[in-house]
């Protein structure tokens, strides 16, 4: 039972919670199953799958799906698309890592030459 006071957290709520169909999907983005498609193609995102196998999205998927066509809009190739936004969303996690250890102190030392 949760504890007094708290709310259970509703699919809908969930960022994660696959709540969208492709075709839903792809009309909020503004593009075409296709493109959503080649995105998982290229392992930018990978949507789960109904009970009937049909491709389902979260919002957080959307979100990076979003980013990728912003790229394509602008000439991108899509598969440099989806590899910026992979290694931009990298370069984010080291920094935040970085930020944390700066903040405890325990940067590493660099290594010194004998």
């Amino acid at each position: 039972m949760p504890p007094a006071g708290s709310r259970p957290v509703a699919p809908l709520d969930d960022d994660d919670y696959p709540a969208y169909t492709m075709g839903r999907a792809a009309e909020m983005l503004g593009t075409t199953p296709a493109f959503l498609r080649a995105l998982g193609e290229h392992r930018l995102i990978t949507p789960l799958r109904s009970e009937g196998g049909h491709r389902r999205y979260s919002r957080y998927q959307l979100r990076i799906a979003a980013r990728a066509r912003e790229l394509v809009d602008q000439g991108t190739a899509i598969e440099a698309a989806c590899r910026i936004v992979i290694l931009e969303d990298q370069l984010a996690e080291a920094q935040r890592i970085n930020e944390r250890l700066r903040a405890e102190g325990s940067q590493p030392q660099p290594e010194r030459s004998a």
